[in-house]
């Protein structure tokens, strides 16, 4: 793995098309990092250092967080966790469209996926959200107090990549 990084991630200048290839190489390897590091013992330095720093309650913010080997254990510690890098993915995946009117913000997705997204939103506790409906390929996200819908659909947007 390090030299996959060493090799793709530090030759050159980093832009966009390395940041993709990087992203696709380390995705590909998902499934297997998973399969082969999710044991007892690799949470251990983790909890060790939440116990030292006596840290819990409040948000985590998880960046890096990957297939999500270390969220569960966060998710015992803290009252929120917001696994960056996942809802990202997910909205730049499922997310098509994104309008707004009012304090309401409306996402299309393909067919039979609005509910995937609504998921990942409402576990992430977006900023300035207060909740999800979810249809079949359409879910609106309601603005909390003092967030416009503009300004959410802008951070959704951002997110998406659209």
């Amino acid at each position: 793995m390090r030299e996959v990084t060493r090799t793709i991630a530090f030759e050159g200048t980093w832009d966009d098309d390395r940041s993709s290839l990087v992203r696709g190489i380390f995705d590909g390897l998902a499934a297997e990092w998973t399969a082969t590091r999710d044991t007892p013992g690799r949470a251990l330095p983790l909890l060790d250092a939440l116990d030292r720093g006596g840290v819990a309650g409040g948000t985590a913010v998880e960046l890096g967080s990957g297939t999500g080997l270390a969220t569960g254990h966060l998710a015992e510690r803290f009252d929120r966790v917001v696994p960056i890098d996942q809802l990202r993915r997910v909205m730049g995946e499922w997310v098509v469209d994104v309008g707004y009117s009012g304090n309401l913000v409306v996402l299309r997705t393909p067919p039979g996926s609005a509910h995937v997204v609504a998921s990942a939103l409402d576990r992430t506790g977006i900023e300035g959200s207060i909740g999800t409906v979810a249809g079949d390929d359409t879910l609106m996200v309601v603005a909390a107090e003092g967030t416009t819908g503009e300004q959410l659909a802008t951070a959704l947007r951002a997110l998406a990549g659209i």
